[in-house]
């Protein structure tokens, strides 16, 4: 009955200022990660094709935080679109990614919703979905090929960078980057909890 009357008020009150400044912190921890292995990727276009599983491993702990600390409808889709519009207006990526974190992010919010907020379980597959929106950044290599390549081109990547990428990106490849994050945001589900149980327990969504 408390548990029923707790996600009621949740609900009713929606996100305060507070709370807004709580997904911002978080978001910025994450965007922080997230930015790092961007670098990264920078090596080698095998690196891009496994940023998002990458991403997924490290930032499992700043996403369950904030799914703990703030508890609400819109914090996962607050956090997914400070991230891709950060990306977006850069002018380096297209409106994919705006698109892939909207779908992840509203699937994200529906397993939160679903699974009352105070699951570890419904917030670990949210993680998996939100995690699934970083396919956005290399996805356009698949659905708009030739003009992707000749953008990046222009945009001063290096000849042997595209040539090589051009060659991993077969079809099949789709498959790796779709299941990298999966796999990561696994693996980061459980880095989360190893480091943070007790913190999980109290909050009580362990």
């Amino acid at each position: 009955m408390n548990g029923e009357r707790y996600i009621m008020n949740t609900q009713k009150k929606g996100m305060t200022g507070k709370d807004i400044i709580t997904v911002g912190i978080f978001s910025a921890i994450y965007f922080v990660i997230n930015f790092a292995f961007m670098l990264l990727s920078g090596l080698h276009p095998l690196l891009w094709i496994l940023m998002p599983g990458l991403i997924a491993i490290f930032a499992g702990i700043p996403f369950l935080m904030m799914c703990t600390k703030v508890p609400k409808t819109g914090a996962v889709v607050l956090m997914g679109f400070i991230t891709a519009l950060i990306y977006f207006v850069t002018g380096q990526f297209t409106v994919v990614i705006l698109i892939a974190f909207a779908v992840s992010c509203i699937l994200a919010e529906l397993c939160r919703i679903c699974s009352h907020y105070r699951s570890f379980r419904g917030n670990a597959l949210a993680y998996v979905f939100f995690s699934l929106g970083m396919i956005g950044s290399p996805l356009p290599v698949w659905i708009m090929r030739d003009s992707f390549l000749a953008q990046i081109s222009q945009q001063g990547m290096p000849e042997a960078y595209v040539s090589t990428l051009a060659a991993l990106t077969s079809p099949g490849m789709i498959v790796v980057l779709v299941g990298a994050p999966i796999v990561g945001a696994i693996l980061g589900i459980l880095l989360a909890k190893g480091m943070f149980r007790k913190h999980f327990e109290k909050a009580g969504i362990l």
